[in-house]
């Protein structure tokens, strides 16, 4: 008996579309819902559906709900309902309460990894030592805070996406200027950790096992690519580090994952931090119970020669794994701004690196300001054969930089 899957959102990031291709492959019904007219859906699209239900807005619950209870009206019970998009994490559990669907989190559950100050319990379960944090107040009570534990400090939403609305402060100054301008939503307060951010990422099973995992490092703080409209690097590992690996698969047991893609991040220290840990060793950063954002999926296929789709279609139809891989490359994003000026074209850098790309695009508008305006990804069986990669490929003008 075919099982039934909604995906929701479908069409962003665009290569999603494979969710329910995978799903379909196996045998299973692939019943998706999103914004997008039908008529104006990729043909790949198309053809990974087998039915696709349109609403005016996600936003709008009553909508939302419509849809489901039709598939379920017109297919029976619905065996898997997800979205993989941190902005649908919430809704997905309501609609899986709703219609009592077994499989995945529920409404009283989910938030245990959507509010950065809930996470820090779970990175504590699993002996990751975590940042001291401070729920915002009044100027008062931050200041008394930051008396703890000295500037800088980073504030950002507690239940938020990324780098968004995100701050570094170094004076009561920018904390006073920032009370002034802070959104309407609650924030979180942090202390500054000096270290560059590493993830562990990967597929649990429906028993909760690892079923796959890998390992990125961003070189660079995303706040600081979204703020300063910087390049943004980043990179998978062949190898994932010793001590990443272990910590990592203590804070997936720590939050009981079952059924789920994961990203989780963390501190590398670049120098000793009183009360976190010595040069080197890692810091609970935060969750996100969803595969990595943008087209990381994709690189995690172009490193390993996989199909985390399939992986991903296997485990919830069946809860089986097949996948084996040697990891046989380190896969590199770097991601161009518009409006600098670089020394290498496009053909240029196909003329010297065209067996290595995998993926050359315009980052959508809603991704590009974290991740860069037009991006390559590529693939290289030696790290720093990809570093010689993004210098080419960010290399500015000599003549425009010789005038400045």
């Amino acid at each position: 008996m075919s099982k039934n899957f909604v995906f929701i959102s479908p069409t962003f990031p665009k290569t999603y579309y494979q969710f329910p291709k995978a799903w379909k492959a196996l045998g299973g019904t692939s019943l998706c819902i999103g914004e997008d007219a039908y008529d104006s859906l990729s043909p790949e699209m198309k053809a990974a559906c087998s039915e696709y239900y349109q609403v005016s807005s996600m936003k709008d619950y009553d909508q939302m709900y419509r849809a489901v209870a039709w598939f379920a009206h017109k297919h029976g019970r619905i065996d898997w309902l997800e979205s993989n998009n941190e902005f649908w994490l919430e809704q997905d559990a309501r609609l899986r309460t709703d219609f009592n669907i077994t499989t995945g989190d529920k409404t009283e559950s989910v938030m245990r990894f959507k509010t950065k100050s809930n996470m820090k319990a779970y990175y504590e379960k699993a002996g990751c030592p975590v940042a001291r944090y401070h729920i915002v107040t009044n100027l008062d009570e931050d200041k008394a805070f930051i008396k703890e534990v000295g500037y800088p400090v980073i504030v950002k939403p507690n239940d938020g996406v990324g780098a968004n609305a995100t701050w570094a402060l170094h004076n009561d100054e920018e904390l006073e200027h920032f009370h002034k301008i802070k959104p309407d939503v609650e924030y979180i307060m942090e202390e500054f950790v000096p270290g560059y951010i590493v993830s562990f990422d990967g597929i649990t099973d429906q028993n909760g096992e690892i079923i796959f995992k890998t390992s990125h490092t961003f070189p660079d703080p995303i706040m600081d690519i979204v703020n300063g409209k910087e390049e943004c690097i980043y990179w998978s590992e062949r190898e994932i580090p010793a001590d990443l690996d272990d910590l990592g698969t203590r804070v997936i047991k720590a939050f009981g994952l079952k059924g789920r893609f994961f990203h989780t991040e963390y501190f590398r220290l670049r120098e000793d931090k009183p009360g976190l840990g010595t040069k080197g060793s890692l810091v609970g950063l935060e969750v996100n119970m969803r595969p990595p954002g943008g087209y990381t999926p994709d690189m995690m296929n172009f490193a390993n020669d996989i199909d985390v789709y399939s992986i991903y279609a296997n485990m919830a139809m069946s809860n089986t794994n097949t996948y084996k891989s040697t990891r046989p490359y380190f896969c590199f994003y770097v991601g161009r701004r518009d409006g600098l000026v670089y020394e290498n074209n496009t053909p240029s850098i196909f003329s010297r690196y065209s067996r290595n790309i995998q993926m050359h695009e315009r980052m959508p508008q809603l991704l590009g300001e974290a991740m860069g305006n037009e991006f390559y990804v590529a693939r290289f069986t030696e790290k720093e054969d990809g570093m010689k990669f993004v210098r080419f490929v960010l290399e500015k003008e000599k003549a425009k930089e010789e005038k400045k």
